[in-house]
C-alpha cells in the first residue's frame, strides 16, 4: 500500500541529477503533477486517504514527516531528500507535518483531481477498510 523507494541518483563534481520515467520508476501513468511550499512548521497537510489514487511524493527541497495508516499500521517517514520517494496507493490515510521553512514537496498522481475520491472522515476511512463497504 505504501513504499519508500530509493531513486538512482547520476553525479558528479558538477551536481546530481534523478530521472524519473513513466514505465519503469513509475509504476503508474501520471495524469497530474503538483507541488506544496511555503506551509508553516506546526500545520499538518492531507488529513485524508483516497479511493483510486496513487501517487509519489518526492521532498525536493527541506524536509518534512509524511504519517501513513492504513487502519491497521500507523508509520512516519522523514522525507528529506530528492533521491527518495513515498509511493502512496488507495485506501491509505495521510498526514504531513513538521515542515522545514525551505520544504517543497512534489506529488505524481496516477488521476486529475476528483474532489469525490477523497476521504475525509478518519472515521469514515477505518469504516471502509475494516469493513471492505467500498
Amino acid at each position: 500500500m505504501y513504499q519508500l523507494i530509493n531513486f538512482k541518483v547520476h553525479g558528479d563534481h558538477a551536481g546530481n541529477l534523478v530521472a524519473l520515467e513513466q514505465g519503469s520508476d513509475i509504476d503508474f501513468d501520471i495524469r497530474r503533477i503538483y507541488y506544496i511550499w511555503g506551509t508553516e512548521k506546526n500545520a499538518i497537510r492531507g488529513r485524508h486517504a483516497h479511493h483510486n489514487l496513487k501517487q509519489m511524493i518526492v521532498c525536493l527541497a527541506g524536509q518534512c514527516d509524511f504519517t501513513l495508516d492504513d487502519g491497521v499500521k500507523r508509520e512516519t517517514f522523514h522525507l528529506c531528500t530528492p533521491a527518495q520517494g513515498l509511493r502512496i496507493e488507495n485506501f491509505v490515510w495521510r498526514e504531513f507535518t513538521e515542515f522545514s521553512r525551505d520544504c517543497i514537496v512534489m506529488v505524481l498522481a496516477s488521476e486529475h483531481y476528483d474532489a469525490t475520491d477523497y476521504i475525509k472522515s478518519y472515521d469514515e476511512f477505518l469504516r471502509i477498510v475494516r469493513n471492505g463497504a467500498d
